[in-house]
């Protein structure tokens, strides 16, 4: 893609008949199963080596919304180079199963994830990576354990997030490697954007709190969502 001006901080549409270079590749599967796991990763793992980590939801104690443990371990054991792959995890920045390290360790036993070891990335400390070119943020604090690892496997299981304005694999990346006390809050209260909003957890009954030009009211999670996902196809 042609490189936007720095005029324009990088937020710049290029027309797709301005654009340079190779075209992006996905691969789509209807085969969702261990085997269809299994081919798909093998369109594109060629430079999978080192020390792998493992990046994927271990879900909520006894939560549905997850990719089946079983698959993972079977996808795991048939792939050449995985054998010693690590999954690995970060607290959480709202209160809950997975807030703390010693909470954390016990939902990927729940859950069943025993057959691999799992690294919660941030129980030891943080650490301050930079962020070339960052609009909202010129640092990002991440589970300090992100740097052990070479490469990340990124397993991402379908969720509502996009309709809230970031989702899948960014999200899966992103805020789930964010360390749980400083990374994600600073994600969950940047400020000085018409298209970041601040939300905090407000107790077990899942309202949330918008925070925007000073004004605050209380907002569920399905209204956000519905907000958000109003507001992003109005733009398009």
């Amino acid at each position: 893609m042609a490189k936007p001006t720095a005029a324009t901080d990088g937020n710049a549409y290029v027309p797709y008949e301005d654009r340079t270079g190779n075209e992006s590749i996905v691969y789509f599967t209807r085969d969702i199963s261990p085997e269809g796991m299994k081919r798909s990763y093998e369109q594109v793992n060629a430079r999978i080596a080192g020390k792998v980590g493992v990046k994927l939801h271990t879900g909520e104690p006894r939560g549905p919304n997850i990719i089946p443990a079983e698959w993972v371990r079977e996808f795991l054991a048939g792939e050449p180079g995985l054998d010693g792959a690590s999954i690995v995890e970060t607290n959480t920045y709202y209160e809950g199963d997975r807030h703390t390290t010693e909470q954390h360790r016990k939902t990927p036993e729940i859950n069943g994830w025993t057959f691999r070891s799992v690294d919660i990335m941030d129980h030891e400390r943080a650490a301050e990576l930079p962020v070339e070119g960052g609009k909202w943020q010129e640092t990002m604090s991440v589970g300090s354990h992100l740097l052990n690892y070479d490469p990340l496997v990124v397993l991402t299981h379908c969720k509502g997030h996009p309709q809230g304005g970031l989702g899948g694999s960014n999200k899966n990346i992103g805020i789930g490697c964010a360390d749980g006390r400083v990374g994600k809050k600073r994600i969950h209260t940047t400020e000085g954007s018409d298209d970041m909003w601040s939300i905090d957890m407000e107790g077990v009954d899942g309202a949330h709190q918008r925070v925007h030009e000073g004004n605050a009211r209380p907002l569920r999670r399905a209204d956000l969502l519905r907000e958000r996902h109003a507001e992003h196809v109005g733009r398009l």
